[in-house]
């Protein structure tokens, strides 16, 4: 009955494992007409998943498993749910997009590997060990490797890939030299061994910091902090666009969730010390991030850039952490919902670009918006609720993820801290409103009316748009939610 109830435990990934297989297979062996269901069996697995991670929300579903190396708890059961959705929002946008530039016809490798990376996302979620981080990390990784070079013959997109794998590579081994280093320090390789090991005071204490120099160095990669945020400006203009949505949305709810795991569950005896590094990647990404996203023309890069600028915002709430538990859990609720605010608004924006390109033609430049608004006002309108949550402009959603990370940084004592995130975001709001005016008052270069897709597509991009003013109206409920699955998943 243990074994069983090990098993139910891991539900989700075993479901999203065997769907993904079969997915790989039938897409493999199929006929041609099989082969054309690829997009629908891909969309029916992310369904799946949803479901799953939905149905396993509840106390009679949470524990350790497998010998601590899996976790199932709310904050887990929370983002795979949101992870999968992001998924499948992104192939809705990104369908048509791959089709007209042949990312598709040889197969369906793209959604094999987006199942894939989703996995590896769900084990890093649910990781209990340093042994499933490592794993999960690796597994979403090089999936996300292969689907940045899917156009193989494509300088831009095989420039990109290359990058992208060596540097992640060099990161994913500091990530793994910072592991061992923790490994030695306290014999434990459990995440919560490792907490209670250093609660306890029996680990040795320098080679257990220099441990978290490397984590925080590896973890910083995957967030796209400064100053270890170089491959994402070209990683994000590189891939085909459908894969830079890939790239920037789910796997920012798995990073995030690893970074909670170890720097909170296992490391928060040592706060004291991977606080101020954190305080040092917030600054450095607020300032990067916003002053070079100024000088930038193409949309995609400028977009990378600001995501640089919006990861200090979630670094600031992770460092305001204190000792005073209720206080904790508010600074990590206010992260936590931050991220959740911006892959909505990424999904938004970069969904966008995907349905204005068509083909041979990229919607790349901030140039190529002028005059959207009298092409296709229903785009430029959620381009604008966008760019204004982005820029945190009241009432709308981004607003609020700002004011109440804000909040919590006053709240540790970082006034100053507070008054230069400010100041850094009125300056991304150049290049945000930068991007409104050309769309709705320059004249455009053409008179083409521009389509929304199809009615999943102009269904989807509406409900995104929705959804950013209205979590900005009435942000109560996430914000709840967001607060409560940090204080019943986490120790500290």
């Amino acid at each position: 009955m243990q074994n069983l109830f090990d098993f139910a435990l891991a539900t989700p990934e075993i479901v999203l494992l065997v769907l993904t297989g079969a997915v790989l297979l039938i897409d493999a062996f199929g006929n041609e007409p099989t082969r054309r269901m690829t997009f629908m069996l891909t969309m029916g697995t992310v369904l799946v998943a949803v479901l799953v991670s939905w149905g396993q929300w509840g106390e009679a579903t949470q524990g350790r498993t497998f010998g601590s190396l899996y976790v199932a708890d709310s904050l887990g059961h929370f983002l795979k749910i949101l992870s999968a959705i992001a998924v499948g929002v992104t192939l809705i946008y990104g369908r048509a997009y791959a089709e007209k530039r042949d990312m598709v016809a040889r197969g369906g490798e793209m959604y094999s590997l987006a199942l894939l990376a989703l996995l590896g996302e769900f084990v890093m979620i649910s990781a209990g060990s340093m042994l499933t981080v490592y794993l999960g990390v690796e597994l979403m990784s090089f999936a996300l490797y292969g689907l940045v070079a899917l156009r193989r013959d494509h300088l831009a997109s095989t420039e990109a890939a290359m990058k992208y794998y060596v540097l992640g590579c060099l990161a994913s081994g500091i990530l793994l030299y910072g592991m061992s280093m923790i490994y030695g320090a306290t014999g434990q390789l459990g995440l919560a061994e490792i907490g209670q090991v250093i609660r306890e005071g029996g680990a040795d204490r320098m080679p257990l910091v220099f441990g978290v120099v490397f984590i925080v160095s590896g973890l910083a990669f995957k967030m796209t902090a400064a100053p270890f945020h170089m491959w994402t400006p070209d990683v994000y203009q590189g891939a085909p666009t459908t894969v830079t949505l890939l790239v920037g949305s789910a796997p920012k709810f798995a990073a995030f969730v690893i970074t909670l795991r170890l720097l909170i569950d296992a490391l928060h005896g040592i706060a004291v010390d991977w606080q101020p590094m954190l305080l040092i990647l917030a600054v450095l990404s607020l300032a990067v991030g916003n002053i070079v996203a100024i000088a930038q023309t193409n949309f995609k890069r400028m977009l990378a850039y600001s995501t640089i600028g919006q990861m200090g915002f979630v670094f600031l709430g992770l460092m305001s952490g204190v000792y005073d538990g209720q206080a904790s859990v508010a600074a990590y609720g206010s992260s936590l919902f931050y991220v959740v605010i911006y892959v909505l608004t990424t999904l938004s924006t970069f969904g966008l670009i995907l349905l204005l390109s068509r083909q041979g033609f990229e919607c790349e430049e901030i140039s190529d918006l002028k005059g959207l608004n009298r092409r296709n006002p229903l785009l430029a309108g959620v381009l604008l609720l966008s760019m204004f949550s982005l820029a945190g402009i009241p009432p709308l959603a981004g607003f609020y993820a700002k004011l109440v990370v804000l909040q919590a940084v006053v709240g540790a004592g970082h006034v100053w801290l507070a008054v230069f995130a400010v100041m850094c975001s009125l300056i991304g709001a150049f290049y945000y409103l930068r991007v409104v005016k050309t769309a709705y008052f320059d004249e455009p270069e053409d008179h083409v009316k521009l389509g929304s897709g199809t009615l999943a597509t102009r269904g989807v991009m509406s409900l995104n748009g929705l959804l950013v003013i209205g979590l900005g109206i009435l942000p109560g409920g996430l914000m709840s939610l967001c607060v409560d699955v940090i204080r019943q998943s986490l120790t500290f």
